[in-house]
């Protein structure tokens, strides 16, 4: 369940009677919990309670409803009883009906609250749901309940008002929503000039089963379109009369609006009833985006972004350069006052806005600085000089880009009222500027220098105007011309297996000009790209979120060579986080932040989140294509392992359409039909045999021994089925084949002892990569590579986190997963000259950690090194090996993997200078 369906939920539950026993069961369903699971509890089979009316879910709650009064001491109960700290209980929680007590024994928080209140506190169990319960969540109550009630409204509205859910009205159905959400934050800020105007004229005037509901609102509407000196000429409805004067073009052009059924009337007062000053525009504007796309409200709550997140981006690229000014400039007036001139210049321009959270924030960032200016000033009077033309962005979805106008102008609202006073506030607020700073089009097929040109140029947006009826351009100029910008955001990502035709038509666009070699890059390379050749006409620097992939593997040598060829460098970076949303069971995309630049500077810097949660940084003079500090280099493949380490080859490749495979049934099946096939049976190992232990055996015959396999019947016919298969083939080389459909048809080789086996492609979840040991009568497929007979220090070495972080930055990626490779990433990984006791030691390390999984048996390597679950004994296994290897290095433990990173980058640049 996402966050929305979450308050719906447990707003019904509030509303209904108390029931003492369903209570626990049907509170435990708000939040997610599938019938399955709740048939368990119910049964007693998984409720590991003791206490009467209880209900223990483990690694989650601890529950129980009570008699009247005895709240408190229940809830002690349920924080005393044993099973609550054995079954790992995040949340106890004790209710009679009339009162709620909970508490989160992760934070210590606790909640108190009348029962019909619940709904008022649904985010405090977030994290039963999977949902993180960052801060800027929890205070999401009223945005998360005020989407929930606008989705009721606009699926009502569709499924009365089909006409407006076809494509060609939903622009109009999308307009009439942002009417609705400014009506009901104007009235219950005052703006409107009346005590909750909007909502109970709709409510006093308009016809209990919602028929004439449309013509009310039609009518407000074209009240808020004209000036209060024509509102008499123009014949407004006398109800209607004390509406102010909106102007913006919000209101302007058709004011056609949907027609209501009672339903709708219903929902549309409830949607007002709420208290609308509570808005949040740094996530309203994305969670309203959802209600409007089809695609996307059935993930409400996925274009959260928190405000630290966006911040990763925005001090880094200029806040913290203007809160360092601000920190010296002290209290000297004409140097607070330079920088106040140097602020109020600043254009912030994000090419894929979406509902406007990067503006808002990078908005109400420079406000608060300004406003401590005019503090220290003795000016907190001041009116701000920050104009909101000086925020641009391109938005590609009609209604997203409205909603992110509207979300600054809310902003700059609120900044107004709470560094001014309301007062001050209103007196400004209105009549709405109806100039349009947010264009809606492809920022891949726009020319960025008409929507946010160089400074001193005429500004022109290649863009619609949102508001207005007219569809040509519309001129809005920069009110205080002459400063800085800086462009950000968070584009679409998008690997090239998941482009749609006109995605990969707009990669096409931008880059033909440079390379052929575009098509595997993701999507966002647009968006860099794009940055760059803007600032080759204009200072700026450009910071982006965007998956790691483009700075790892195969894209780098397609992608950075044209950036750093068009005079830009790498100002800023930081390094892999997570990137994470109010979806549920969303641990968030991994991600990193890129910033570019044209002009040099010595501030390079990369920023990387340690394993204790803080954020280092490191300064240097150059990071390379792969954000690590000090070396520009491009790696390549080699063909053969440098220094001591042993080949690496590709597993067996069967290409034989299954009919070289076993499992267990059929393997018994042949074995009782015909005993003297076992010597043409082994063990088949590929990547899920591996990892998560399955079972599977292939059959395997040499060549001398072809003559006697056919004698066997079965096997015969598998074998003539290979031949038919391969024959059948449209590829050459596997038709070639066909002569010996006994065997596999790519033999690498078989191991005469043991196998040290590496899985191709493996979960980034994990903290190590995937490699195990293994008898020689395992046949090693291709979805493996394989060390065949090497010594076990091999082991340590591909065990590592070194390796790890080196494999992760260097090989191409599958989505998230890495995709090894032993050209590009076992052959080229820099070692340092082994002594004997270096391997002796490594040799024991790796001892160790198989001896650590033996322990385990059976748990499979998926289960071993599950995240958060690994066992300490291999934990301390691990740790050792790290120890050993890194002093091997540099004589101590790296700090963190950008240490790590610089130095093997080091390391290959002097392996690849020698020749090596």
């Amino acid at each position: 369940m996402n966050a929305v369906e979450i308050e719906e939920a447990v707003s019904n539950l509030a509303s209904q009677p108390f029931d003492r026993e369903a209570f626990p069961f049907s509170f435990l369903e708000a939040y997610g919990n599938k019938e399955t699971t709740i048939k368990r509890l119910q049964s007693g089979n998984s409720n590991k309670s003791t206490i009467a009316g209880g209900v223990l879910q483990r690694s989650n709650i601890h529950l129980a409803t009570c008699d009247e009064g005895q709240v408190t001491a229940t809830l002690q109960q349920l924080s005393d009883a044993p099973e609550t700290t054995k079954q790992k209980a995040k949340f106890i929680l004790a209710t009679d009906g009339e009162e709620i007590q909970a508490e989160d024994l992760t934070s210590g928080d606790t909640l108190a609250c009348a029962f019909a209140d619940l709904d008022q506190h649904f985010t405090f169990f977030f994290e039963l749901a999977g949902i993180s319960t960052v801060k800027e969540i929890r205070e999401s109550a009223f945005d998360i309940k005020a989407t929930s009630r606008l989705n009721k409204l606009y699926l009502e509205l569709l499924r009365h008002n089909p006409d407006w859910a076809t494509a060609e009205r939903r622009t109009e159905m999308n307009h009439f929503m942002a009417r609705l959400i400014f009506c009901f934050f104007a009235e219950d800020t005052n703006i409107l000039r009346g005590d909750n105007l909007f909502t109970g004229t709709v409510e006093k005037i308009s016809d209990p089963d919602g028929s004439n509901v449309h013509e009310i609102i039609a009518e407000c509407f074209r009240s808020m379109d004209t000036h209060f000196t024509e509102k008499d000429k123009a014949d407004i409805r006398v109800w209607a009369r004390s509406f102010p004067y909106v102007n913006g073009e919000l209101f302007s052009g058709s004011r056609e609006c949907p027609r209501f059924s009672r339903i709708a009337r219903t929902y549309l007062l409830h949607v007002g009833k709420l208290d609308w000053q509570q808005i949040n525009p740094d996530i309203f504007g994305s969670m309203i985006q959802a209600v409007a796309d089809e695609d996307e409200r059935s993930s409400l709550g996925m274009h959260y972004t928190s405000v630290p997140n966006i911040l990763k981006v925005l001090n880094p690229l200029f806040l913290d350069e203007l809160h360092e000014q601000l920190e010296a400039a002290g209290d000297n007036s004409r140097k607070l006052a330079n920088l106040r001139r140097r602020i109020a210049r600043i254009r912030v321009f994000d090419p894929a806005c979406g509902s406007g959270n990067f503006l808002v924030i990078a908005y109400k960032q420079l406000r608060e600085i300004e406003y401590e200016i005019n503090q220290r000033r003795g000016e907190a009077d001041r009116k701000s000089e920050i104009p909101l033309t000086n925020f641009r962005g391109i938005e590609l979805k009609h209604f997203s880009a409205e909603i992110a106008r509207l979300a600054l102008i809310i902003a700059e609202y609120q900044c107004d009222v709470l560094y001014l006073g309301v007062k001050a506030a209103l007196d400004v607020f209105l009549p709405l500027d109806n100039q349009n700073w947010i264009t809606c089009g492809n920022a891949l097929r726009l020319n960025w220098l008409t929507v946010c040109p160089p400074s001193g140029e005429k500004v022109e947006v290649s863009g619609t105007d949102l508001f207005g009826a007219d569809a040509g351009a519309a001129e809005v100029r920069f009110e205080n011309d002459g400063g800085e910008t800086f462009i950000c955001g968070n584009p679409p990502y998008l690997g090239f297996t998941w482009q749609t035709k006109e995605q990969k038509s707009d990669l096409e666009s931008i880059f033909k000009k440079y390379t052929k070699t575009w098509k595997s890059l993701d999507y966002v390379a647009g968006w860099i790209m794009k940055a760059a050749e803007y600032g080759t006409h204009t200072k700026t620097v450009a910071a982006f979120v965007t998956t790691n992939s483009i700075c790892q593997g195969q894209q780098v040598p397609m992608l950075w060579p044209l950036i750093f060829g068009t005079g830009h460098e790498i100002a800023f970076a930081h390094t892999s986080f997570k990137w994470a949303n109010l979806a549920s069971h969303n641990a968030g995309v991994t991600v990193i932040i890129v910033g570019i630049s044209s002009e040099s500077s010595a501030r390079k810097f990369i920023l990387s989140e340690e394993r204790n949660g803080n954020t280092s940084k490191k300064e240097t003079n150059y990071i390379n294509a792969y954000l690590v500090p000090g070396t520009k280099v491009i790696v390549s493949t080699m063909s053969k392992p440098t220094g001591d380490k042993s080949v690496m080859e590709w597993g067996n490749k069967p290409t034989d359409g299954g009919n070289l495979f076993l499992d267990e049934n059929e393997k018994t099946e042949l074995l009782k039909a015909s005993p003297e096939a076992l010597k043409f049976v082994k063990r088949f190992m590929g990547a899920q045999e591996f990892i998560k232990g399955l079972q599977r055996y292939c059959i395997w015959i040499k060549d001398e021994d072809r003559r006697e396999a056919e004698s066997i019947a079965r096997l015969k016919k598998r074998i003539d089925d290979v031949a038919k298969m391969r024959l059948a083939s449209k590829a050459a080389s596997t038709r070639k084949s066909a002569v010996f459909p006994h065997r596999f048809r790519q033999i690498q080789s078989v191991a005469k002892g043991y196998s040290l086996v590496v899985a191709r492609v493996s979960s980034e979840g994990r903290d190590y990569l995937p490699i195990g040991l293994e008898s020689k009568h395992v046949i090693i497929g291709d979805r493996n590579f394989a060390l065949y007979d090497a010594p076990l220090w091999n082991l340590a070495i591909i065990a590592s986190r070194l390796h790890w972080v080196w494999i992760g930055t260097v090989c191409v990626r599958m989505r998230t997963d890495f995709s090894y490779s032993n050209t590009l990433g076992w052959n080229t990984f820099p070692l340092p000259p082994l002594t004997t006791k270096n391997k002796a030691d490594l040799t024991r390390c790796a001892e160790d950690i198989l001896l650590a999984r033996e322990r385990h048996f059976p748990a499979t390597i998926a289960d071993l090194y599950a995240p958060d679950k690994m066992p300490e004994d291999l934990k301390r296994a691990h740790d050792r090996n790290d120890e050993v290897l890194e002093r091997i290095y540099i004589g101590r433990r790296f700090k963190n993997d950008t240490e790590r990173l610089e130095k093997l980058f080091e390391l290959y640049t002097e392996m690849t200078a020698k020749g090596t």
